[in-house]
């Protein structure tokens, strides 16, 4: 029996909007799809803003996804490279506005004997709607709350 590929994305997954649904479906058309989901800290940690949603609710969202097989938090440490031992998997596919930095990616892996995962970044952004980023969703709500404080 010949095993799908599994496909690993990660993210914050904070408001989750069509954006998201299309890196998973994207995912999907390659394998099984395993998810990891950025803790509060690690989140802040890289963008100074922690999520709006928890991440537990964050999880829970994310976990009922169509063609998600599994879902899970990220590690306290943020080691990401253990995490992507932990996984095992065969792609990891990275959002076209995520910032990792692919070359170092795949030099980290190298470094821990996990040179066969193949690393690949979705160049397509999902642009059909106006709101296509939680910061988007975000922007609109603060504009609006704005608008009705003046």
């Amino acid at each position: 029996m010949n095993e799908k590929p599994k496909v690993l994305v990660a993210g914050t997954f904070d408001i989750i909007h069509p954006g998201h649904l299309f890196l998973i479906n994207e995912a999907a058309k390659l394998g099984e799809v395993y998810v990891v989901v950025a803790t509060d800290e690690n989140r802040e940690k890289y963008s100074g803003e922690t999520p709006i949603v928890p991440e537990k609710q964050r999880l829970e969202v994310v976990k009922g996804l169509k063609n998600v097989k599994e879902a899970r938090l990220g590690r306290r440490d943020n080691n990401t490279l253990k995490t992507v031992e932990e996984f095992d998997p065969d792609i990891i596919l990275l959002g076209p506005d995520q910032k990792y930095n692919v070359s170092e990616l795949r030099e980290g892996l190298k470094q821990r004997n996990l040179g066969e995962i193949e690393v690949r970044r979705l160049k397509q952004y999902y642009d059909k709607f106006e709101l296509t980023s939680s910061s988007k969703i975000k922007q609109k709500i603060y504009e609006r709350y704005k608008a009705k404080k003046e």
